[in-house]
């Protein structure tokens, strides 16, 4: 198996660029492997890594069609739901929580 090219930070050559990166062209990496790595370093513990991607490459990031803004509409719906009292929380309810702030932290002064 040969081994990816590594690239000190900033330093990465023309023509190839991160996920992040391709997604602010509006591109994506459409299924190609990865062209090389790009590493940041830091002090005292293991560099960070990023892939990188040709852009030559990349494919158009696909059209949002009307059944997939509903599906993601239903599901961020699903998520402010409590699942201790059934209530719209109006916000996202954390993972940790698993219900809203009410019913994770009743009210104990009022006993």
């Amino acid at each position: 198996m040969a081994s990816l090219p590594v690239y000190r930070w900033r330093l990465a050559p023309e023509g190839l660029a991160t996920r992040r990166q391709l997604r602010a062209m509006g591109l994506r990496p459409g299924g190609q492997d990865v062209a090389a790595e790009l590493e940041r370093p830091r002090r005292r513990r293991d560099p960070l890594v990023a892939y990188l991607y040709r852009i030559d490459l990349a494919r158009p990031v696909r059209p949002m069609t009307p059944a997939r803004w509903a599906a993601l509409a239903a599901a961020n719906a699903a998520r402010r739901v409590c699942s201790e009292c059934g209530r719209d929380a109006g916000y996202r309810i954390p993972a940790s929580l698993g219900m809203c702030t009410p019913c994770a932290y009743p009210d104990t002064s009022a006993a």
